[in-house]
């Protein structure tokens, strides 16, 4: 208290004798040294109002010894009361300027620190001294470039009252710095021509205020685009907003910057904070808008031969939305090519890359409308890659949506219509290289998307896509690659009508299918793979069955072909492989079983018989049913008489899987005994009456008798 009441009485002979005290300036000088350091927060914070009235006082005296309480007032200007903190600046903008300009130097880096200071009042009394040093310092033009940015940076305060009071000193500035350059300005002035295209909503900044940016611009932005990389966030976060405030004032000027700001913006869009992120993509807007897109495009699309990054992309999106459409309709060439190069779309399978590339599509098509229709081949091109990316599942109906934006544009109903016009171009596209495919290759991908997601226009290019089955299916392909390409053709065959034969053409590829696709793959391999692989082109084989696609007259020109491999297969490890091939040996001796000799017969009925003990009930059921087949062709054939000690050992086995545990299995070797009695009732009549003491289910036995008789009795 006594310290304190010392400085009040320095301050009261200071508003008293003003001037007069001059003599005694090294005095005064040397008590507010040390009571600027004071442990007692009143006590700085009038020693802060004795600097500023003895600078006041007398400013032709004071500006020899003003650097003398330039290190106090920054050991203060970080004191924990805010309050003193407020006095500290106050009293650093009167100190330096009634003092001695150069001090500006010390005290920036102070002052730019308090700009993130989280009392308002204390960033309220940076931003006051900053516009009263650009309004009134002496050296004022030698600092511009140190000083502006401070200004500016005011401009995204989260306090209206701060950021106001920033516009109303840089408005100020600016008409001030207009009247002293007047001569320069004079033909800007006179003949300045507002842009046609400008960010909605934003006021533009005076001529003077504009001029003062891109004058100083080339000595801010490199610290400027050091800062927006550094390690603290919120300094990172500053000076993204402080970028998008400059270049809204460069304008065109920032033409000449642009290597070093689109070298900041790579690296700046990728950072963690989603702030950065944004005032970066804000900036490249403003890129878009106010630089040439030959000059843009130029030095983003060099960017993409090396190693295209995501922020690159989505650098490139946001030039595109921030460029008018009638400047940008120009280059829609070279930029859908670059686009759809191998380099760029397939160059990763990050999410975050297929995300930024499908916005740089949207981006185009929301600006350039219409005129999207010259590069819609490539725009559909990057579609179906980003589709084709496995861990970009969830992208798909944005996708989907982005195809019926681009449809849209091009007055087309759905994006099928743009499948329908593009689907030879594109299956041209992907098969470029289909004789080295590997499981790897991202045309597979490719084509599964453009196979599948097309629809019935698939049906329209069948030529091109049975070409690039049949070349890249063949069994010296990669394994893993064929499996994959026999699961999308099985799935097609499953909705042929929707899909493959949607124009009734696939009937035409029929036997190139069968003898050049199916065939050779259904050949064993040893391997797990290998293994799937059969499995797949049995579900193709019984999928053309089952949509009544391979007619009787087909079946009749292959069954010699398949028929021993389609056997093999029901001995295959995979349940389902086991059932249709069952299913599939059914069909083939219900159409043609009376063309087979006698060898064919017994080997198929043979390999039959050991699938009723099968482990799986659904094919115990299939067998059963193919077996009801088999001796439907015996009942008219030649071969009947030399069958009967055949006949007699299926009668034998039969019986005995009337005992199977599944009440359906029993009623379908039932059905099979009844159909088979037809041949040799007595044999049969013999083989019941030898076991149906053993049975479990004498029923059985009961209704196969009583069939035998009924059967007789009406014959």
């Amino acid at each position: 208290e006594l310290r304190l009441g010392l400085v009040q009485l320095l301050s009261l002979l200071l508003q008293r004798c003003g001037a007069s005290l001059a003599p005694y300036l090294s005095d005064v000088i040397r008590i507010l040294q040390a009571t600027l350091l004071d442990h007692y927060a009143e006590v700085r914070r009038e020693s802060c109002r004795c600097a500023v009235a003895c600078a006041q006082a007398m400013p032709e005296h004071f500006h020899m010894q003003s650097e003398s309480l330039i290190k106090p007032l920054m050991q203060t200007i970080s004191h924990q009361h805010y309050r003193v903190r407020v006095d500290v600046i106050q009293a650093t903008g009167a100190v330096i300027q009634f003092g001695n300009g150069k001090s500006v130097d010390d005290v920036l880096s102070h002052l730019a620190q308090r700009l993130f200071d989280e009392i308002p009042k204390v960033r309220h009394a940076v931003t006051t001294v900053i516009g009263e040093w650009l309004l009134h310092l002496r050296d004022r033009y030698s600092y511009f470039h140190k000083l502006i940015p401070l200004l500016l940076g005011s401009f995204t305060d989260e306090i209206p009252e701060n950021t106001k009071l920033a516009w109303t000193y840089w408005e100020k500035i600016g008409l001030q710095w207009e009247k002293e350059n007047e001569e320069d300005l004079k033909d800007k002035m006179d003949f300045s021509v507002s842009p046609s295209h400008y960010p909605k909503g934003v006021t533009r900044p005076g001529l003077g205020c504009r001029e003062l940016v891109s004058r100083n611009l080339s000595k801010i932005l490199p610290g400027l685009c050091h800062d927006i990389t550094d390690w603290v966030e919120s300094t990172r976060i500053k000076a993204s907003q402080l970028l998008y405030t400059l270049l809204l004032h460069a304008e065109d000027h920032i033409t000449q910057h642009m290597e070093l700001l689109l070298r900041t913006l790579y690296q700046a869009c990728l950072d963690e904070e989603s702030d950065v992120v944004k005032n970066c993509v804000k900036a490249g807007e403003l890129i878009g808008m106010f630089v040439s897109p030959k000059v843009s495009l130029r030095l983003i699309v060099s960017a993409f031969g090396k190693t295209p990054k995501p922020s690159c992309v989505m650098v490139l999106t946001a030039v595109i939305r921030g460029s008018p459409k009638e400047i940008l309709q120009p280059h829609l060439t070279d930029l859908g090519n670059t686009l759809s190069q191998a380099g760029v779309c397939q160059r990763s399978e990050e999410v975050f890359y297929m995300e930024q590339l499908l916005c740089c599509v949207q981006a185009l098509i929301e600006v350039c409308q219409e005129h999207c229709k010259e590069i819609s081949l490539q725009l559909m091109k990057v579609l179906v890659t980003i589709m084709a990316i496995p861990c970009s599942q969830h992208l798909k109906e944005k996708v989907e949506e982005t195809m019926s934006s681009l449809a849209e544009v091009q007055q087309f109903d759905s994006f099928l219509s743009l499948y329908k016009q593009h689907i030879i171009q594109l299956m041209e596209w992907v098969s470029v290289s289909c004789d080295c495919w590997t499981c790897y290759s991202p045309e597979v991908l490719q084509l599964d998307v453009i196979a599948t997601h097309s629809g019935p226009v698939i049906g329209e290019a069948l030529n091109n896509f049975i070409l690039i089955l049949k070349i890249c299916l063949q069994p010296n392909k990669d394994p893993q690659m064929r499996l994959k390409l026999f699961t999308v053709l099985s799935q097609l065959l499953q909705k042929a009508s929707e899909t493959v034969n949607s124009q009734g053409l696939f009937p035409s590829y029929l036997e190139t299918v069968i003898k050049d696709i199916l065939a050779p793959n259904l050949q064993w391999h040893a391997g797990r793979t290998a293994a799937a692989i059969r499995t797949t082109a049995v579900s193709c084989l019984w999928a053309l069955i089952h949509c009544e696609m391979l007619s009787p007259k087909e079946i009749l020109k292959v069954k010699d072909g398949l028929m021993p491999q389609i056997i093999a297969a029901m001995d295959e490890d995979s349940k389902i492989t086991r059932l249709m091939a069952c299913r599939i040996v059914g069909v083939f001796l219900k159409v043609c079983g009376r063309q087979f000799d006698e060898d064919k017969f017994t080997n198929t009925y043979t390999e039959v018989l050991k699938r009723l003990d099968d482990a799986s009930c659904d094919v115990r059921l299939a067998a059963a049913h193919t077996l009801t087949n088999w001796f439907k062709c015996l009942k008219d054939s030649d071969v009947k008489s030399a069958m009967e000690s055949h006949i007699e050992f299926l009668y034998q086995e039969l019986l005995i899987h009337l005992d199977d545990p599944d009440q359906n299995i029993q009623n379908a070797v039932l059905e099979v005994l009844k159909e088979g009695s037809i041949l040799y009732p007595e044999l049969l009549v013999r083989e019941i009456e030898g076991v149906v003491h053993k049975h479990r289910m004498p029923v059985y036995c009961n209704q196969l008798l009583h069939h035998i008789q009924s059967a007789k009795e009406s014959a």
